[in-house]
């Protein structure tokens, strides 16, 4: 009797429940298999390469810059005021329209801005190599100055390339590969260069990180061009006022507008206090250096990259979601470091818990802002929205320190996890907004 009800059992596994088994495998294995075929495009590699091309520069107007200068001698004062180069980030959308409205006559309207700006960069940031910032300080400071303008100026015509050339179901992947060669770029310009002055003088340590902007110039050369049926605008005026007689014509314009302030309020206000946080609960600069720089950039690319991935699977909707609530729920874990203190376990733990969920949020966002760019203005309207971004950690993060100090660390992190509801409960009118015109426009 066994034996037989053995047989049947075996005759079931082998007619009905192994094919099943086999079946929802190979399915499985099939879906991942389309997911990851969205990053294995020459489109995505040259989002990639552009990504690192335009993360080089900003290490080298920045902290290296101020290595450099503290290294050698220069005054406290007069590396504070160097800070005041970065102003083209903040001011890029000044000039965007230019790039909206003129073509040069090769490579079409972005990959010649892009060409132009990596070549200013070259000459730009060997330049600065044969310059002496202790004798000749204005040479340096003019120089980095405009390092940082090409720099700026090429950040606007590659987020309106990546913009262009991506279908909507690659914005996410696209996102997370731009974001992914930033990042290691601004590694190679700040922590690799700092570790070749230490055997290289400043002027090879500058000239070689001229030299891998050869690698933008490369992938720009070869790079498809974005294929747009919208005619740019016909006029420099068209090019400043269109684009937002365009933007503020549609339903939810302003609303829109407040969901792109407050959808990472979260994430800057936890970040804004981290450090300070930490070296209170007795962690050393260099614990928290090497834990942020390793564990934070792996954790922030990975978070980046399978936000993009579960993008072409979930889509734009769905995924600002689901990853607005981890972001949000990852301050939890600073929450219980606060409580467990001097922790190393934890504290690591923390870090690139909050460093995948705010890659993931990156992600989201980052394709969310594309998506809602009317493709005749891209340059200006993705320059303003993304300065408009970055007024989030400049007011959040002025009142952060007086917030910590009247409330405690653990009630300072559940404040920034409840911060978050605000653009939660705007993400509640995202189909109102994606009844917009130009938003349906770009996904036919």
């Amino acid at each position: 009797m066994i034996r037989r009800k053995y047989s049947l059992f075996s005759l079931f596994l082998q007619i009905v429940a192994v094919p099943a088994i086999v079946a929802a495998i190979c399915s499985e294995v099939s879906r991942v298999r389309k997911i990851l075929m969205v990053f294995a495009s020459w489109r995505m590699a040259v989002v990639l390469l552009t990504g690192f091309s335009a993360g080089i520069p900003l290490g080298l107007t920045g902290g290296t810059l101020q290595a450099w200068m503290a290294s050698v001698g220069v005054d406290l004062t007069v590396i504070g005021i160097f800070s005041l180069v970065g102003l083209p980030y903040a001011l890029k959308f000044l000039w965007s329209p230019l790039m909206d409205r003129y073509t040069f006559p090769f490579l079409g309207r972005r990959r010649s801005w892009m060409l132009i700006a990596q070549v200013l960069l070259v000459f730009g940031i060997a330049a600065m190599a044969f310059t002496d910032p202790v004798a000749t300080p204005l040479m340096m400071a003019a120089l980095a100055f405009c390092v940082a303008f090409f720099s700026a100026s090429q950040d606007i015509a590659v987020d309106a390339y990546r913009t262009e050339i991506l279908r909507v179901d690659e914005l996410g992947a696209g996102a997370g590969l731009y974001i992914m060669g930033y990042r290691i770029a601004m590694v190679i310009s700040g922590a690799v260069a700092l570790i070749l002055s230490d055997h290289l003088p400043w002027t090879a340590v500058y000239l070689i990180m001229a030299a891998t902007m050869l690698i933008g110039i490369v992938a720009v050369i070869f790079a498809p061009e974005p294929d747009i049926a919208a005619k740019p605008p016909r006029t420099l005026r068209e090019a400043v006022f269109l684009p937002f007689v365009e933007y503020f014509r549609r339903r939810g314009a302003f609303e829109m507008l407040g969901f792109i302030l407050l959808y990472k309020i979260d994430v800057a206000m936890a970040l804004a206090m981290t450090t300070p946080f930490m070296l209170e609960l007795g962690f050393t600069k260099t614990d928290i250096g090497a834990v942020t720089k390793a564990f934070g950039l792996v954790a922030t690319i990975l978070g980046t990259l399978a936000g993009g991935a579960l993008m072409t699977r979930w889509g734009i909707k769905r995924s600002l979601w689901v990853f607005g609530f981890t972001q949000a729920l990852s301050g939890l874990s600073f929450i219980l470091l606060a409580r467990l203190g001097h922790n190393y376990p934890m504290m690591v733990t923390a870090i690139t818990v909050e460093n995948v969920c705010s890659g993931l949020g990156t992600a989201a966002f980052s394709a969310f802002i594309m998506s809602i760019c009317d493709k005749r203005y891209t340059a200006t309207q993705y320059a303003l929205l993304t300065s408009f971004m970055a007024l989030t950690r400049v007011l959040v993060g002025t009142p952060t320190g007086w917030i910590a100090k009247q409330t405690g660390w653990e009630m300072y992190f559940v404040i920034s996890t409840l911060i978050a509801i605000p653009g939660l409960l705007l993400l509640t009118r995202f189909d109102r907004w994606q009844g917009i015109a130009a938003v349906e426009e770009q996904k036919s």
